[in-house]
């Protein structure tokens, strides 16, 4: 079973802070910090680019987990290379060569991640499997912070968590979207081994507290998962 992972998103943190709220996700026990990056077409919201993530890079010793919410992650993967991510994930939905820019991210040295929206269907992402190393799944339409948690995506978790792809290639599963201490824990029981948090964390009275607890439920949800549906094949 592989470990549990945290990660803060920096979406949900105070701008007028952001090195201050990237040193407060690391000591509050974050494992990465999520960057949302979304270009105005892809989704209808604009956050930052490459400079931010660059001044991120050096607040923090997190790894950045840069998600590319953009309409041609091709164009610009380049650029957040050099500003210092450590692994970045691309849409299926973006107009791109999807294998091509998971190999391009790979050969940087990256790890390679692929999203899916809420409403894609998990068999799509079937023939990238062998070339990612994380499958994200949004619980939330991608564009805005704060948004309800989609209870349904969860099958979708379930089906590539428990993928044959996964034998000899154990990418992993993140949810990002809605997470709190229950949607976290309810996410790790259908698999889900990489939680993107950002207001249920960054808006917590104790921001160490919160991480706690939410890694203490969830991980013993993923064991409970690991032990009963483990060898299950879809």
């Amino acid at each position: 079973m592989t470990s549990l992972i945290l990660a803060p998103s920096i979406l949900a943190a105070d701008y007028a802070r952001f090195g201050d709220e990237a040193r407060r996700a690391e000591r509050a026990g974050g494992d990465w910090l999520h960057v949302d990056i979304m270009d105005g077409h892809f989704v209808p919201n604009i956050s930052f680019g490459p400079e931010v993530t660059a001044a991120l890079k050096r607040s923090t010793q997190l790894p950045l987990d840069v998600h590319l919410m953009i309409i041609r992650p091709d164009l610009y993967l380049d650029r957040f290379i050099k500003a210092g991510a450590a692994r970045i994930t691309v849409h299926l939905e973006a107009v791109h060569d999807v294998a091509e820019t998971l190999r391009r991210i790979r050969a940087a040295g990256l790890g390679a991640g692929l999203a899916l929206n809420p409403k894609t269907p998990w068999a799509k992402a079937a023939p990238f499997l062998d070339r990612a190393d994380l499958v994200l799944c949004m619980t939330v339409e991608p564009g805005f912070g704060g948004q309800t948690f989609m209870a349904d995506v969860l099958e979708k978790v379930r089906a590539l968590a428990l993928h044959p792809a996964r034998k000899t290639n154990p990418y992993r599963i993140e949810v990002d979207g809605g997470i709190d201490a229950k949607t976290a824990t309810q996410s790790a029981a259908a698999g889900a081994d990489t939680l993107v948090a950002g207001t249920s964390l960054f808006a917590a009275a104790d921001m160490a507290a919160a991480v706690a607890t939410m890694r203490r439920d969830a991980a013993d949800a993923l064991a409970r998962f690991a032990k009963s549906e483990g060898g299950t094949k879809v």
